[in-house]
């Protein structure tokens, strides 16, 4: 599979593209205040023990303290046995774990998003390019993506006698890129990722540093990504900031060599991610509908909860009969949905809404296709098989803010809601609240003065047309004047009713 690495620098913005055949995979955006904290570690402050939740709030030195959950703080499992045929394993409670004001080594685990701090873990892990060091642990793992049971064994021994070898025994996990690994790079990161772990303990127990603080900061965008996604299949890497392209150079040569040949500085005449269409498709990711080969679309609608998505036949009249047409759509479906969850980096529950088959064959090979074009993601998927309902759900992990919420801010007209309030609608609730608002003010005995209504240009206009009737008898009834000035800075469905003195009298 021939890929590309698309790295575009610039003063203001980082931004990292995946081109695979042609086509966007994935696009990373690091600005000013930063891409990602998802891997940073923090000596940090407990804040609040909520044990209602097994949970705590720790002060790192963000805008909102994280959340640590009990299951994700390393501690001793509790054996109870009630008789010798059921055990249960079980963890303490979280007030026997952790207490108000204690100093802890935590790990970000998943990005703050939206109203919600960041997910912290104690179980803390450091990843190089083919392994994961786990202080706090002694097993040694390999990555379920490798799945030759040779190439397992093979990799276990090698770890093993590394691991063997050292001082401090620590848990290391091979990582997908660690297949076909040789021995030394393989003891070459492990002992980069010592050293790493020997300089997060030595700055953690710094007398005279902070608390809250960061002890161990993950690498910037462009290295991070060239670890992360630099592969087998990558042919070229493009860098177009000489400054970043030197630095690279170096963590390569350092760390990769392997793909030093793969690594150019780019200095053409068209923008980099312009030359490779990639800005066209991040516009693109950013709408709701996504236009299938066939005709047919996808409508992807991102909410707190879950991510939804509606599969449609749109202008797609092909195939022989009604089965078969709707069997070709959602087949072309269940291909693009997952290049579009990793493009536009939505996860947690994902509910996928094929088009109605008859044929269970048809529905286990869409399930497969669909299955077949996850495993292309690097984030952890899983899918379960069609419902009851023809509906299939699934989950992918989610580290980072989607791309729809670094790029964009909800409507300030609608609120993010997608609708806004019609001119009939407001102009209701105008009449409403001026009769409302005169006969409260005439069981007070304080009406005086004339009515002045401040809206849109919309709501103005009908007013004045629609339900101009509406209003002369209103205001006969109330025996006062009422008076309309539009607001062209106010927001649809937004009004004002001031009771003006002696506006005509």
């Amino acid at each position: 599979m021939a890929e590309e690495l698309l790295i575009n620098v610039n003063p203001f913005e980082t931004r990292v593209a995946l081109v695979t055949h042609g086509l966007l995979q994935e696009i990373h955006v690091a600005r000013a205040e930063g891409y990602s904290v998802t891997g940073n570690i923090y000596l940090g402050k407990v804040e609040r023990i909520v044990p209602g939740m097994q949970a705590a709030f720790v002060n790192i030195g963000l805008h909102r303290p994280g959340f640590l959950h009990a299951r994700d703080i390393d501690s001793p499992r509790v054996m109870l046995a009630e008789d010798s045929s059921e055990r249960e394993i079980t963890k303490p409670d979280i007030r026997d774990l952790l207490h108000d004001g204690q100093t802890i080594l935590v790990q970000v685990e998943k990005d703050p998003i939206s109203t919600k701090g960041a997910r912290l873990s104690t179980q803390l892990a450091l990843a190089s390019k083919y392994l994961v060091l786990m202080p706090n642990e002694t097993h040694v793992g390999i990555s379920q993506r490798i799945e030759a049971e040779e190439e397992r064994d093979r990799l276990r021994t090698l770890l093993s006698a590394v691991q063997s070898g050292r001082d401090a025994v620590a848990g290391v996990i091979a990582r997908t890129a660690a297949e076909n690994a040789t021995e030394p790079q393989l003891a070459n990161d492990f002992s980069l990722l010592e050293r790493i772990w020997a300089r997060v303990l030595e700055r953690s127990q710094e007398s005279d540093g902070k608390v809250p603080r960061i002890v161990y900061e993950e690498l910037p965008l462009h290295s991070r990504m060239v670890r992360e996604l630099v592969g087998a299949e990558t042919e070229t890497i493009f860098i177009d900031e000489e400054k970043t392209y030197q630095r690279i150079r170096r963590y390569v040569d350092e760390f990769i060599p392997s793909y030093a040949e793969r690594l150019h500085f780019y200095d053409g005449r068209r923008p980099l991610f312009e030359r490779h269409g990639v800005e066209d498709e991040v516009l693109r990711a950013l709408d709701t509908k996504v236009a299938l080969r066939s005709g047919g679309s996808l409508v992807i609608e991102q909410t707190e909860a879950m991510i939804s998505i509606d599969v449609n036949t749109g202008g797609f009249l092909g195939g022989h009969n009604l089965e078969e047409t709707v069997y070709r759509v959602n087949l072309e479906a269940a291909a693009a949905i997952p290049r579009q969850l990793r493009l536009r980096n939505l996860g947690g529950i994902i509910v996928i809404d094929f088009i109605d088959m008859e044929d269970p064959e048809h529905q286990r090979l869409v399930l497969r296709a669909l299955e077949k074009a996850v495993e292309a993601d690097p984030a952890r998927t899983r899918i379960e098989g069609f419902s009851a309902l023809g509906l299939v759900q699934m989950s992918r992990k989610r580290t980072r803010e989607s791309l729809a919420q670094i790029m964009c801010a909800p409507c300030p007209s609608c609120q993010g809601n997608g609708l806004v309030r019609t001119a009939e609608s407001t102009c209701v609730d105008v009449l409403r609240a001026l009769a409302q608002d005169f006969q409260a003010r005439c069981r007070q005995k304080s009406v005086e003065g004339d009515y002045l209504i401040r809206a849109t240009e919309s709501v103005v206009d009908r007013l004045l047309d629609e339900d101009a009737e509406h209003l002369t008898e209103l205001s006969q009834m109330m025996d006062r004047e009422v008076r309309i000035q539009m607001e062209p800075s106010y927001q649809e469905g937004q009004f004002d009713i001031v009771l003006v003195q002696n506006v005509s009298r």
